[in-house]
């Protein structure tokens, strides 16, 4: 079954922004430090941002001051704000969570230059 669910990927400018939606089952959520990593083509899978159940974040240093994660437990549902987006940016954006730690199946991102 679909336990975590993103969206909000797209194809923008250099320098636009977008907002990334993860949607996750509540035993997944809840009480749980949630994340987001990313992909480029041809690169492994690197960290980009975490939040915890109480709120507090860290990101990675190449989007640290340009990207803002924030969670909505009402909703179930982790966001990944992205600004002044890079080419470097660009690539396939998961989340995951839970105790088992689980992924979705990833949003494509794509910032031109």
């Amino acid at each position: 079954q679909v336990q975590l669910v993103e969206s909000g990927g797209g194809l923008v400018q250099a320098g636009g922004s977008l907002r990334l939606s993860c949607a996750a089952s509540g035993s997944i959520f809840s009480g749980n430090t949630m994340w987001w990593y990313r992909q480029a083509p041809g690169k492994q899978r690197e960290y980009v941002a975490f939040i915890t159940s109480g709120g507090s974040t860290n990101y990675a240093e190449s989007v640290n001051g340009r990207f803002t994660i924030s969670r909505d437990n009402a909703k179930n549902t982790v966001y990944l704000r992205m600004n002044r987006l890079k080419p470097e940016d660009t690539g396939v954006y998961y989340c995951k969570g839970g105790l088992f730690d689980s992924w979705g199946q990833g949003t494509q991102v794509t910032v031109s230059s």
